[in-house]
């Protein structure tokens, strides 16, 4: 592995752990695994009465990378509707698997990230996150 993927930018964010912790008396909980290297993320939401992101609390035991990402959903996610984070999420995803360096304006808070391109075996650190919020959403009553 690459000593670039660990620059400092991704250890600054994954060291800020926005969004740490787990929500009391959250709307929504999910948990998802990695079964290939262990990594595992629990998100609790609140909603809002839109079903927006109120609040977001992880419990993340994954390595450095997916603390990074779930750092930056944490402090990003709030305001959010599921869908909006699914958004986010196939561009994070699309950057990953991009032949090509990415415009930085595509990106934006997962600048830190690009260095995770062409480490295949990464990129489900860095999606973890995403997928715990929308299994979250999807095993949600649909009752507002």
């Amino acid at each position: 592995m690459r000593d670039e993927i660990y620059q400092t930018e991704l250890l600054k964010l994954a060291a800020r752990a926005r969004g740490a912790g787990r929500l009391e008396a959250p709307d929504l909980t999910a948990r998802v695994d990695n079964p290939l290297c262990g990594d595992r993320v629990t998100v609790d939401l609140r909603l809002d009465g839109e079903r927006r992101i109120a609040a977001i609390g992880f419990e993340v035991k994954a390595c450095m990378i997916c603390q990074a990402a779930a750092s930056v959903l944490g402090e990003h996610a709030p305001g959010c509707s599921a869908g909006e984070v699914d958004e986010v999420g196939r561009r994070v995803e699309a950057m990953l698997k991009a032949e090509q360096a990415p415009d930085p304006a595509e990106v934006g808070e997962f600048q830190p990230f690009v260095p995770v391109r062409g480490h295949k075996s990464r990129y489900e650190c860095v999606l973890l996150p995403f997928k715990a919020i929308a299994r979250a959403f999807s095993e949600a009553p649909q009752a507002a």
